[in-house]
C-alpha cells in the first residue's frame, strides 16, 4: 500500500502561428519541433508503458491554440513536408559520417528517430495526433485538461469580467469538440491567479486548477498541509500548488538533471556547424543558418571546453538513473510528510512545460518513462491525477489563494513591465469594443454573424500571453508586436465596418481563412448577461 502520490503535470501550449499567405514561415517551426521532439515521443512512451502493463497517470494540458494547429490540414501537410526534408538529410548524414564511428551511432539514431516520427504522424495517427492523446484519455491513464482559450493572462483582464469568462467558456467549448466530454480541470495561463477569478471556473463546471507554490503557501488562512494537499476556494474549486523540491531537480540550472554532461547538447546544431552549401537546402527560403534539430555532441561540461561526441545509449542509461533517483527522493518526501498528515496521503504536484521533455531536454521522455517503471517497483509513491486525488479526498480546507503567477519573481512581473506594458491599453480598448458589439446584437445572421465571430477570434488571439513574454525576453520581439497589432487592427476594422453598416466580405473571408481558430466560436461569450 502506497503512502502518497505523485502527480506529473505537463503543460502543452504554443501560440497560434499559421501563415497560409507564405509558402515558408519560420515561426511555424515551433510547432514542427514540438510535434517531433515532444508530442510524438510522449505518445510513444504512453504506448510502451501501456503495452507493458505499467501503472501510469499523467495530467496533460493542451491549449486551444495548440489543438487547433494540430488539427489544421494546412499545418499537417507542411509538417510532413518539413519532416521529409529532415529525413532526407539524416540519410545523407549516415553516408557522410560512415567512416567516423564517434558520430555514426548518432547519425543512425537520428535517422531512426525522424522516421519513427513520420510513421507515428502519417501512418499510425493519419496526421492527427490529437486522436492518440484522446485514446489514452479514454482508457483512463491520461487526464487532458484545457487552458484558458488562447492562453490569456486572466489577472490583466480582471476589470473586464466578460473577457475572463470568455477565455474560460471558449476553452471548454473547444475542448468538448476534440475530446467529447467536459473537462475536469483547467490550466490558468502562467498559473496566474487573482482572488475571485475561480468563480468563472465554477460557473463552467471546472473542478480544479493549479497555482505556483506561493499562491497556496501565502493563502488565507494558512493551509494546514502546505502544497501537499489541495485547498478549496470559497467558490468550491480546488487549487493545487506546485512542489518546489521535485520541480527544482528538473528545472534548476545548477542541480537539475538536464545539465548532466552525458545528455545531448541543445545549442550545437548541424544548421550552424555543417558546410553552408551542403546544409542550405534544409534551411528556410531566406537561407539563414538556424537550428534544424540534427545534433552530434553531448553537453560534456559547463566550462565551455570542447564538446565530446554524443552517445544516445549512454544518455538513455543516464536518464534511467536519474528517474530512479527522482522516485527515490519523492519517496523520502512522502515518508516524511506522511508523519504529519494522518487523515490523508500527501500529493506531490510536479508541473512542467511539456516542451522541456524532448525539445529542450532530448532525453526527457526516457526519464519520464522510467519514473513510472521505477514507481511500479516500490510501494511508497503511486501516480495519480488531481481529479483522482479529489475523488479520494473530497473534503479539503477552504483557503483563498494569494495573487500570484509562475515566472520570474512570481507576481506577474514578466507579463507587465516596461518592455510590454504598452500593449494593454490597446487590448483593453479592443475588449471594450467586443463587449459593446456582443451586447448590441441579439440574433445576427449571415455576414454580420460571421463578422462578430471573427472579431471575437481576433481579440482572443491578441490576448495570448506568449506575446508579452517574448517582448520581456527580447527574442522575436518584432513578430510578437506585429501579431498583437494585426489582430487588434482587424478587430477595429470589423467594429467600424459593423457600426457603419457595411462589412467588407472579401476582406472578411481572407482573414477568416488566415485566422481560422475555433470553428465553433460564439461571439456571445462576451455578452454581459453571460456572467449570470
Amino acid at each position: 500500500m502506497n503512502k502518497g502520490y505523485l502527480a506529473m503535470v505537463l503543460h502543452a501550449h504554443l501560440p497560434y502561428v499559421r501563415h497560409p499567405e507564405y509558402n515558408d514561415f519560420l515561426e511555424e517551426d515551433w510547432l514542427y519541433e514540438a510535434i517531433t521532439e515532444t508530442y510524438i515521443p510522449l505518445l510513444d512512451m504512453f504506448e510502451k508503458l501501456t503495452n507493458d502493463n505499467i501503472p501510469w497517470k499523467i495530467t496533460l494540458t493542451m491549449s486551444g491554440t495548440l489543438l487547433n494547429m494540430l488539427a489544421d490540414e494546412l499545418l499537417q501537410n507542411r509538417y510532413l513536408r518539413h519532416l521529409d526534408k529532415i529525413i532526407e538529410l539524416t540519410e545523407k548524414e549516415v553516408t557522410r559520417v560512415q567512416f567516423q564511428p564517434e558520430f555514426l551511432k548518432t547519425a543512425l539514431h537520428n535517422e531512426e528517430y525522424y522516421k519513427k516520427a513520420r510513421y507515428y504522424f502519417k501512418e499510425k495517427y493519419n496526421r492527427n495526433i490529437i486522436q492518440g492523446f484522446k485514446k489514452f484519455q479514454d482508457i483512463g491513464n491520461l487526464e487532458i485538461i484545457p487552458v484558458t482559450a488562447t492562453h490569456g493572462f486572466l489577472p490583466l483582464m480582471k476589470d473586464y469580467p466578460e473577457a475572463v469568462n470568455a477565455q474560460v467558456e471558449m476553452a471548454k467549448i473547444d475542448y468538448k469538440r476534440f475530446f467529447d466530454k467536459d473537462p475536469k480541470g483547467m490550466w490558468l495561463a502562467e498559473c496566474a491567479y487573482y482572488p475571485g477569478q475561480d468563480k468563472y471556473l465554477e460557473k463552467h463546471g471546472i473542478r480544479y486548477f493549479f497555482v505556483d507554490s506561493h499562491g497556496i503557501l501565502f493563502g488565507d488562512p494558512k493551509p494546514a498541509y502546505g502544497v501537499y494537499s489541495p485547498v478549496y476556494t470559497k467558490n468550491g474549486v480546488a487549487a493545487f500548488g506546485r512542489d518546489i523540491e521535485s520541480s527544482e531537480q528538473v528545472w534548476s540550472s545548477e542541480i537539475g538533471y538536464p545539465g548532466d554532461g552525458n545528455y545531448r547538447e541543445f545549442h550545437k546544431d548541424a544548421g550552424y556547424e555543417l558546410e553552408y552549401e551542403y546544409i542550405k537546402p534544409y534551411l528556410h527560403e531566406d537561407g539563414v543558418r538556424r537550428n534544424i534539430g540534427i545534433k552530434y555532441y553531448a553537453i560534456t561540461d559547463k566550462t565551455g571546453k570542447e564538446k565530446q561526441p554524443y552517445d544516445p545509449e549512454k544518455a538513455a542509461n543516464r536518464a534511467k538513473e536519474h528517474a530512479y533517483n527522482f522516485v527515490e527522493n519523492r519517496g523520502k518526501q512522502i515518508e516524511y510528510l506522511s508523519q504529519f498528515m494522518e487523515d490523508r496521503k500527501p500529493i506531490i504536484v510536479s508541473p512542467y512545460d511539456a516542451e522541456l521533455y524532448g525539445h529542450w531536454w532530448y532525453e526527457g521522455p526516457i526519464f519520464l518513462e522510467w519514473i513510472f517503471r521505477a514507481m511500479a517497483e516500490q510501494s511508497i509513491s503511486a501516480p495519480i491525477t488531481p481529479y483522482g486525488y479529489l475523488k479520494e479526498y473530497p473534503k479539503n480546507q477552504v483557503v483563498t489563494p494569494a495573487e500570484s503567477s509562475w515566472g520570474a519573481n512570481g507576481y506577474y512581473d514578466v507579463w507587465v513591465d516596461e518592455s510590454n506594458h504598452h500593449i494593454y491599453r490597446h487590448i483593453h480598448k479592443g475588449i471594450e469594443r467586443m463587449i459593446e458589439l456582443a451586447n448590441t446584437y441579439e440574433n445576427p445572421e449571415g455576414i454580420l454573424l460571421r463578422a462578430l465571430n471573427q472579431a471575437a477570434r481576433e481579440l482572443m488571439m491578441s490576448q495570448t500571453s506568449c506575446w508579452p513574454f517574448i517582448m520581456f525576453t527580447g527574442t522575436m520581439v518584432g513578430y510578437a508586436e506585429k501579431k498583437i497589432r494585426d489582430h487588434i487592427n482587424r478587430l477595429y476594422k470589423i467594429y467600424f465596418d459593423i457600426r457603419n453598416g457595411k462589412v467588407d466580405e472579401n476582406w472578411l473571408a481572407e482573414i477568416e481563412y488566415r485566422d481560422n481558430i475555433f470553428p465553433e466560436i460564439d461571439y456571445k461569450v462576451y455578452r454581459t448577461d453571460r456572467l449570470n
